[in-house]
């Protein structure tokens, strides 16, 4: 796709939401990272519901190793996967105390080392927290990305590889959220609402609804 499709692409997006951020609830950088942590395969509503109350008992690592694991469970309970997560959110919080002085790194390849933080997560925190040009690929971004015809990839990964690398300068810090909620409330997997779609005449989409 021409970068002057795609500068249109985001232009239309940039017109549907001005101001896109996360939907994620937090207090600090900390509870930020938590956050994403429990959004692995988990919608943001359930994400903020759980930590309605987590917040209110845990601001930092040393809040959350005080609550202990199996009161975090507790508290995750609702959302999938909750064991795994409640141990890798007490394993990371003790990394960040010893390691970092409780403090929220900002390089890549030091997010990615603590426990139950992946690409995609370390990818979300630097965009939104430290206001970096990255672009995060969830099912939303990868399908509308994809879908779209601005890239053609197999894996969230190159997706992200080609994102970053193709989408015009300006657009990068909004991009990650500007496709996701395109992806999340038109662009959608298995109804996409084509009648709704500021970007139809962009898009490359086969089965795309006139």
């Amino acid at each position: 796709m021409k970068q002057k499709v795609i500068n249109n692409i985001f232009k239309r997006l940039s017109i549907d939401h001005p101001e896109p951020k996360t939907e994620l609830i937090y207090v600090n950088n900390y509870t930020f990272l938590i956050s994403v942590v429990l959004s692995a395969q988990a919608t943001d509503v359930s994400v903020n519901k759980a930590t309605k109350n987590l917040f209110e008992l845990v601001e930092t690592p040393k809040e959350m190793i005080i609550l202990g694991e199996k009161k975090l469970k507790n508290q995750i309970r609702s959302i999938g996967l909750f064991n795994s997560k409640a141990k890798n959110i007490i394993a990371l919080s003790r990394i960040l105390i010893e390691k970092y002085n409780s403090i929220v790194p900002k390089k890549f390849d030091d997010l990615i080392a603590l426990p139950g933080v992946g690409n995609k997560t370390a990818s979300v925190l630097q965009n939104v927290v430290f206001a970096l040009p990255r672009i995060a690929v969830d099912t939303h971004v990868f399908r509308v990305a994809n879908r779209t015809g601005i890239v053609r990839a197999k894996t969230t990964d190159l997706t992200q590889l080609y994102l970053e690398k193709t989408v015009p300068k300006k657009w990068l810090l909004k991009a990650h959220h500007l496709l996701i909620f395109h992806g999340r409330y038109v662009c959608k997997s298995r109804s996409p609402l084509c009648n709704k779609c500021s970007i139809f005449k962009f898009c490359e989409y086969k089965g795309k609804l006139n």
